[in-house]
C-alpha cells in the first residue's frame, strides 16, 4: 500500500510526530515531510452494541501500521483487478481504526478536513481495499488532512436483532453508529493533527456514496461535518418497504442456524466469526431456495436514530446547510461488458459496431445514437452500449430534488474520461478515485501520458476547492455552476466542459436499463448458492 513514491525518507522515533489525542499518545511517521499516522483506534464495541470511546492509556501507541479491515463474509478476488487494484489486510471485527495523512501537526494549523467512507456497500471493503483509496498525495498536494476509516459491515453491522429483546433496538444500525463515532473521534482529536474541526468534508463513492448520504440523515452525526461529496452511489430512488420484516426473517434464520433461541440469543455476542459467518451464508442460501429476498446490508430507517433516503422519507431541516457535490462515470459497470469482446472496442469494424449496437439497443438504435452523439461529441459511438443508465437517471433526478429542497448549492458532475488501458474502456465504477486522490500517475490503468496528469490536477483542485470553501470552482475547470431546476453540470474528460441537461435526451431514448452485473460476479457470489456445501 505504501507505493507512491520509489525513494522516501522516513522518519521515525520515540520523540517524533507525537500527537496526544483524548484517550492517549500516538505516534506517526514523517513521510517527505508528510505526518502519516495508520490504525488509531477511534472506539470500541460488543457484537451487535453501539460503539463506545476507547480506554485511556498511558504512555505513547504506535500509529505506524493500518489497523483491523472489518471481516467479510466471503474472500472476494477482485472482479475488476486492473482497472482497481486491491490490497488485502487482515480482518477482525473489532475495526473502528482512522488513518490519518497531513502536512502539520500544529493545532493552530487549522487545515480542511476531508473525510473518506469507503467503498464496497455495506457488505465489504475497508479504508486501505484499493490503492487509490492512499491519502498521502492529496494531502500533500492540497495541504489538506485527509482521513479515512473503517467500520463494522455486512452481518456484524446491519442484522435486525431487536425481535431478540431492547437490548438489540439498533443493532441494525450499529455500523452507522461507527461512522457517527469517527466523526465524533475526528470532531475532538483533528486539531492535534492540523486540521479544522469546524471545516470537515465527508466523501464517498459506492457504497461510500451511501454512507454519505446516511450521514446526512442521522442526527447523531449533526455538526460533526460541514460538506458532503458522494461518488456514483447514494442517489437511489427504489425502496424496500419489507426492508425491516425482510431483515428480522433472515436474523431469525440465522439465530436458527447457530442453534439458538430468544432465551439463549446472548450467546450470539460471544460464536465465532467462523460460526456466525457460516450461519449467515447458510441463512442467504436458504433465502435463494425459498424464492425470498435477503437483505441488503445497511442502515434501516427507525424514524429515531436514522432517518433513511430521503427520496422516501425527506429531508431533514438540519441536513438543507450541507453543499453537496453529486456525479458518477459514464460506463459504471455497464461498460464491464466490453471486456467480454474478443477484441478491443475501438477496434471494431463498421459492421461490427452496427450489429452489436442492434443487438443491444433495438429498434431504439437510432435515437440513442442520434442522442448520444450530441451528448458524447469525442467519444466512440460503440460506447452508446456502454453508458450507464442504471445510475445516472435516479441521480439526475436527486440533485433535481435537493436543489429544489434547499438554497444551499449541490454541484453535478460526469467523468467521461476513457483510459488507454486494455485498447480503451470507457469511465468504470471506481475510475474517478485516482483522480480526485490524485493518484493516476501511481495507478496503471488511469495513467494516460500528457492527458491523465492535467485532468488528475483538476479534479483534485476541484474536491480540494469544494473542501476549503464550499465551492468547487477553480483556475482549471470552466465556471461550475451549482445544480437549479436544470442539470448544470462539470464533465470532466480530456476536454472539461461545462453543459447544461447535456445527457436528458439520451437518458430518454434508451431502453429499460437491464439489470446491472459485472465480471465474476456468479464466481464472487456462488458462495450464496449451490457452491456452498451446507
Amino acid at each position: 500500500m505504501y507505493m507512491h513514491k520509489l525513494t522516501q525518507t522516513v522518519i521515525t522515533g520515540h520523540d517524533k510526530a507525537v500527537v496526544q489525542t483524548k484517550a492517549g499518545k500516538v505516534r506517526g511517521a514523517i513521510v517527505e515531510g508528510n505526518y502519516i499516522f495508520r490504525g488509531i483506534k477511534y472506539a470500541d464495541a460488543e457484537r451487535f452494541h453501539m460503539p463506545h470511546d476507547v480506554e485511556p492509556w498511558e504512555g505513547v501507541k504506535e500509529a505506524l501500521v493500518y489497523g483491523y479491515n472489518p471481516p467479510e463474509l466471503n474472500t472476494v478476488l477482485a472482479h475488476d483487478e486492473p482497472y482497481v487494484p486491491h490490497y488485502f489486510w487482515p480482518e477482525n471485527e473489532h475495526c473502528q481504526y482512522v488513518n490519518i495523512w497531513t502536512k502539520s501537526i500544529d493545532p493552530s494549523a487549522k487545515k480542511p478536513v476531508m473525510v473518506w467512507m469507503h467503498g464496497g456497500g455495506w457488505m465489504g471493503g475497508s479504508s486501505v481495499e484499493i490503492y487509490s483509496y492512499d491519502g498521502e498525495n492529496l494531502a500533500e498536494y492540497g495541504d489538506v488532512v485527509v482521513v479515512s476509516l473503517n467500520h463494522r459491515l455486512n452481518v456484524l453491522g446491519y442484522l435486525d436483532l431487536s425481535q431478540y429483546g431492547e437490548e438489540y433496538k439498533n443493532s441494525v444500525n450499529v455500523g452507522l453508529a461507527d461512522l457517527v463515532a469517527a466523526l465524533k473521534w475526528i470532531h475532538e482529536n483533528i486539531e492535534n493533527f492540523g486540521g479544522d474541526p469546524g471545516n470537515v468534508t465527508i466523501m464517498g463513492q459506492s457504497g461510500g456514496g451511501s454512507k454519505v448520504l446516511s450521514m446526512l440523515q442521522t442526527p447523531a452525526a449533526d455538526g460533526l461535518f460541514h460538506k458532503a461529496i458522494m461518488q456514483s452511489g447514494g442517489a437511489r430512488l427504489g425502496f424496500d418497504p419489507n426492508a425491516r420484516k425482510t431483515n428480522q426473517e433472515f436474523a431469525d434464520k440465522i439465530v436458527a442456524n447457530l442453534g439458538l433461541t430468544k432465551e439463549t440469543i446472548k450467546e450470539i455476542e460471544t460464536v465465532s466469526w467462523y460460526d456466525l459467518s457460516a450461519a449467515t451464508i447458510k441463512a442467504i442460501y436458504q433465502c435463494n431456495q425459498e424464492g425470498k429476498g435477503r437483505p441488503s446490508w445497511g442502515p434501516i430507517s427507525d424514524g429515531e436514530y436514522f432517518f433513511g433516503n430521503p427520496a422516501e422519507y425527506g429531508w431533514r431541516e438540519e441536513s438543507k446547510n450541507i453543499p453537496m457535490i453529486v456525479g458518477s462515470n459514464m460506463g459504471e459497470f455497464k461498460c464491464y461488458a466490453a471486456f467480454n469482446l474478443e477484441k478491443s472496442k475501438n477496434a471494431l469494424t463498421e459492421e461490427e459496431v452496427d450489429q452489436l449496437l442492434t443487438e443491444e439497443l433495438g429498434d431504439k438504435k437510432d435515437a440513442v445514437v442520434e442522442a448520444f452523439k450530441k451528448a458524447y461529441p469525442d467519444h466512440n459511438i460503440i460506447d452508446a452500449i456502454y453508458t450507464d443508465t442504471s445510475m445516472r437517471p435516479s441521480l439526475i433526478q436527486f440533485c433535481k430534488d435537493r436543489a429544489k429542497n434547499t438554497d444551499t448549492p449541490i454541484y453535478e458532475y460526469m467523468f467521461s474520461f476513457e483510459s488507454d488501458w486494455d485498447g480503451g474502456v470507457p469511465a468504470w465504477h471506481n475510475a474517478e478515485e485516482p483522480f480526485m486522490f490524485h493518484n493516476a500517475r501511481y495507478i496503471e490503468s488511469a495513467f494516460v501520458p500528457g492527458e491523465s496528469d492535467k485532468l488528475e490536477d483538476a479534479v483534485t483542485s476541484s474536491w480540494l476547492a469544494f473542501a476549503k470553501t464550499g465551492d468547487p470552482n477553480n483556475a482549471l475547470i470552466p465556471t461550475w455552476k451549482p445544480v437549479d431546476q436544470d442539470s448544470n453540470i462539470m464533465i470532466f474528460d480530456k476536454t472539461i466542459r461545462s453543459e447544461t441537461n447535456f445527457d436528458d435526451e439520451l437518458m430518454g431514448a434508451y431502453p429499460p436499463p437491464k439489470p446491472m452485473g459485472f465480471p465474476g460476479s456468479t464466481k464472487m457470489f456462488s458462495v450464496y448458492g449451490a457452491d456452498l456445501e451446507i
